[in-house]
């Protein structure tokens, strides 16, 4: 096979750490890549204005796979706060990198799994019907759609004069908000395209019928929000009736579904919905299976694809002397990687080393103890994210 440039990514705080542990294990597995390091990140957004340098995107373009550690996301007038004087004044506005990347690469399928590694102590519990401890095996895999719904961009303070007028033509907006001044108006558009919805979906139902899920359930609230929910929901029932007959379709609303979400974990197997609600559902389910510190994702587009954890970049963490924090979604995050790029015997090694790493109990980051994250969580007994990365390299 041949030998692969992947673009690494570290960003910001604690993405270096993560992602330096990922590759540490990756070359221990055996796989043979080059790793072109690419500049992103807060730190580019001060010094530069553009957090996501065109550099960047052309090693992207060229070399099409990226592992991606974290970032750190600031509100408008806090983000322009922290430019550089020379930048200050100069109309920048910051947006989130990974947004930026999944827009401009069509990185629209955004895959989340979500699965019970036995003998984490932070695994779901609940009393059973005789009042027995019960730990639900989850496996849920949360396919969201990446690139449009709420996090489009489409959005606008004190909206221009043509679109306030292009929103009161409808009844409601009228009814509602027709009497309030323009500037005290802050709009976004929640915008589905038949395209990307209908990829979202297939890409879903073809996960399921390959991986042998019985269910796909459309996550969304189409009783409220009637025609963006509405629209992907009618298509997942035609593309079901249609094409997978055999895969039971579910319909649950947002809200209902975070309510269910620690009483029937185990039923659901494959789950779609648009970008907010998937990114929501999607932490509610990492949060079943420990937390954010286990929870891996990637991000499929026709050509390009990005790999990385769930979580944020900790900058609280970020300086400690010894780095503390969970490396394990990192490294699944690569196994994903290597799927992707037909490397399975080596994403299963990894993988099954992990499970046994957490089967055994021997070693556990601070949060598998349950400890408030400090510098003294390592002396307390504690592994470092490298300690760990060394524990599941052992095992391989």
């Amino acid at each position: 096979m041949t030998k692969k440039t992947i673009v690494a990514m570290p960003g910001d705080g604690i993405g270096s750490v993560v992602l330096e542990a990922a590759i540490k294990v990756l070359k221990a597995a055996g796989f043979e890549a080059d790793y072109e390091f690419a500049d992103i990140g807060w730190e580019f957004w001060k010094k530069e204005g553009n957090p996501l340098p065109d550099r960047t995107i052309e090693l992207l373009k060229k070399h099409k796979i990226g592992l991606f550690g974290a970032i750190t996301s600031k509100p408008k007038d806090a983000a322009a706060a922290e430019l550089a004087p020379e930048l200050q004044g100069k109309g920048l506005v910051y947006a989130s990198p990974i947004v930026g990347m999944r827009q401009l690469f069509d990185l629209d399928i955004c895959i989340r799994p979500c699965k019970t590694y036995l003998g984490n102590p932070l695994n779901f519990i609940r009393r059973g019907a005789a009042g027995n401890i019960e730990e639900p095996f989850v496996d849920v895999v949360i396919f969201r759609q990446n690139t449009e719904c709420l996090y489009s961009g489409v959005e606008w303070s004190n909206p221009p004069e043509q679109v306030y007028e292009a929103f009161k033509t409808h009844k409601a907006f009228l009814k509602n908000f027709g009497n309030v001044p323009k500037d005290e108006i802050s709009i976004s558009a929640r915008i589905f395209t038949k395209k990307y919805t209908g990829r979202i979906l297939r890409a879903a139902f073809e996960h399921a019928r390959h991986n042998g899920y019985k269910s796909v359930t459309v996550c969304e609230k189409p009783n409220v929000i009637r025609e963006t929910s509405g629209m992907m929901y009618k298509m997942a029932q035609d593309m079901q009736r249609n094409e997978y007959p055999e895969i039971a379709l579910w319909n649950t609303n947002i809200d209902a579904q975070m309510m269910w979400l620690t009483k029937n974990p185990e039923d659901y197997g494959v789950i779609v919905a648009g970008n907010m609600f998937g990114d929501i559902v999607s932490d509610g389910f990492a949060g079943l299976i420990g937390g954010l510190g286990f929870a891996c994702s990637a991000n499929l587009g026709e050509e390009i694809a990005v790999f990385e954890p769930t979580h944020g970049s900790a900058p609280k963490y970020a300086d400690y002397p010894v780095s503390i924090v969970n490396p394990i979604a990192m490294i699944a995050s690569a196994c994903m990687m290597l799927h992707h790029i037909g490397e399975k015997a080596k994403a299963e090694r990894i993988e099954k080393a992990i499970a046994e790493i957490i089967s055994e109990g021997l070693v556990k980051t601070y949060d598998m103890l349950k400890m408030t994250g400090s510098p003294d969580v390592i002396k307390n007994g504690a592994a470092s994210t490298m300690q760990m990365a060394d524990a599941i390299i052992a095992k391989l």
